[in-house]
């Protein structure tokens, strides 16, 4: 109700002396009608009517109007440790609700009722540094992000000072924090450094919350952001999930910026005068400032990082897979119609049969492996850089090119020899005669497959006259069999008249 002046209350009384209704004296009076009959009561309990006894002034109407109310009589509660009570409530399962009931069971007589007992623990939360404020449950979340201050490494041969990354993870419920410097936010030193977290922490969480980072997020959606593959590759590893801030929501990974600035106070500022060669000696320097951060006692929940780790996190983390993450990268690549796919100038094969559609390849520091929905298709030693040649597996190719690829000198020469002799010796003067084997392949299989439609006891013979006559062409075998020419023997032809002139070679010039 609101407090009218004295004056106010006067008018009241008067009026409603004069017989006039609550109604009417609250349009004189300005108020409302509930009001002026509150007074009024107030007035008949204190014994008042109009007039009022002389020398009552406005003070002396007031205490009767209003008396103090009698203060109740002080009951003595029984306070519990709301550290305590903080911290259970990190665990799985823990509600307000059953930390009361537990209180009660302690102090039946003398315990808050359930009302009291979470206003109480409100307030003592409320005066929590704002980090603490968010309830996290134990083992849930690891909070990573890269600080926005850098270090820096003195290159000792060149005198010059090369920035370093300063990497941050901290869990949610114990705020144990981790922290490594690496080169680069590239993808390799960014899912290094997750792997690396956790092996320091023993265990893996149940959710990763990074920050929308280009190494993390493929692409930054509000609903649905894009993981990047390699990212999630990580995490299914490890047996754990990617849930990203949202764009414009800092306090979806308020602790992870609290832990950064810890961290900042915590590591850079006490390691900033001091000069650092390599990366592993700044390193070490930051597991040591860790270690102390990390052993540091809270004053507001009386136990340090370590020490709700181990009681808080740890038994709810998972436990770490039996090997390590290997980093890998993840693109998409499309089959050419020579069946392989190009990476990094080198090309390697894949089955025929998925000619002209789009793939992902994973890379390895010394593997590729080429996946379809999901299922490995090949897999291929990684070439070395700058090998522009191609990685084919037999088994890849189609039956005819795989027949042609099987082929090797000795075969074709195998091949021939179960002709016959003048057919083995043509061949081999042609694989003879070439810069390279390889380079009469086709000339030999299109010799030895003339049998399949002359039959083997002519292309000898065709192959006898060729080398009689110097022919050593698929095309004049093919001549010499299409003409029947195969039958007669050069010696028996009636030879010309013989022609003498400067131009012309004599026979010695063919032996």
């Amino acid at each position: 109700m609101r407090r009218l002046p004295m004056r106010k209350i006067r008018d009241v009384l008067r009026l409603h002396a004069a017989g006039l209704s609550a109604r009417q004296i609250g349009a004189s009076v300005g108020v409302g009608r509930s009001t002026v009959a509150e007074y009024l009561r107030r007035a008949e309990v204190a014994r008042l009517g109009w007039p009022l006894p002389d020398g009552l002034c406005d003070e002396g109407l007031e205490r009767r109007l209003f008396p103090p109310v009698p203060a109740p009589t002080e009951r003595l509660f029984a306070e519990p440790d709301w550290a305590a009570l903080h911290r259970e409530l990190k665990r799985p399962g823990v509600t307000l609700s059953l930390l009361w009931e537990e209180y009660r069971g302690t102090h039946p007589d003398d315990g808050y009722g359930y009302s009291a007992f979470c206003e109480h623990y409100r307030r003592w939360a409320g005066r929590l540094p704002s980090v603490m404020r968010q309830r996290h449950v134990a083992g849930e979340r690891m909070f990573v992000d890269y600080s926005g201050k850098r270090m820096t490494v003195i290159d000792p041969a060149t005198g010059a000072a090369q920035p370093v990354e300063l990497f941050i993870a901290v869990l949610g419920a114990s705020n144990m924090t981790y922290a490594e410097a690496s080169w680069s936010q590239t993808l390799p030193d960014w899912i290094g450094a997750h792997g690396r977290a956790f092996a320091f922490f023993g265990a893996v969480p149940r959710l990763v919350v990074p920050d929308n980072l280009k190494s993390a997020v493929a692409r930054a959606c509000f609903h649905e952001p894009e993981i990047n593959r390699s990212y999630s590759d990580m995490a299914a590893h490890y047996g754990t999930a990617i849930l990203p801030a949202r764009p414009y929501k800092p306090k979806d990974k308020a602790k992870g910026e609290v832990g950064v600035q810890v961290a900042q106070r915590w590591i850079l500022a006490r390691l900033r005068n001091r000069t650092f060669f390599s990366l592993e000696e700044l390193n070490a320097a930051i597991r040591e400032e860790l270690g102390r951060l990390n052993a540091r006692v809270s004053r507001h929940l009386g136990a340090s990082r370590q020490q709700l780790f181990e009681t808080l996190d740890k038994p709810a983390m998972r436990p770490l897979p039996p090997t390590p993450h290997v980093h890998a990268d993840w693109r998409e690549v499309s089959v050419g119609l020579d069946y392989h796919v190009r990476i990094e100038g080198h090309v390697y094969s894949v089955p025929h049969e998925l000619i002209r559609q789009r793939l992902w390849a994973r890379l390895t520091a010394t593997t590729v492996e080429i996946f379809r929905g999901g299922r490995r298709v090949a897999s291929h030693r990684r070439a070395a850089p700058g090998d522009i040649g191609a990685t084919t597996v037999n088994a890849h190719m189609p039956a005819s090119h795989r027949r042609y690829a099987e082929l090797s000198a000795a075969t074709l020469r195998e091949q021939a020899k179960r002709i016959g002799p003048s057919t083995a010796l043509l061949i081999d003067v042609i694989l003879r005669d070439r810069p390279h084997p390889e380079h009469g392949f086709r000339a030999c299989i299109g010799i030895i497959g003339l049998a399949r439609s002359y039959g083997d006891d002519r292309l000898e013979a065709a192959c006898e006259r060729a080398l009689h006559i110097n022919a050593r062409t698929l095309t004049s075998v093919r001549s010499i069999l299409t003409n029947r020419l195969d039958g007669r023997h050069p010696a028996a032809t009636p030879e010309a008249p013989p022609i003498t002139h400067g131009n012309i070679r004599g026979p010695r010039a063919f032996h």
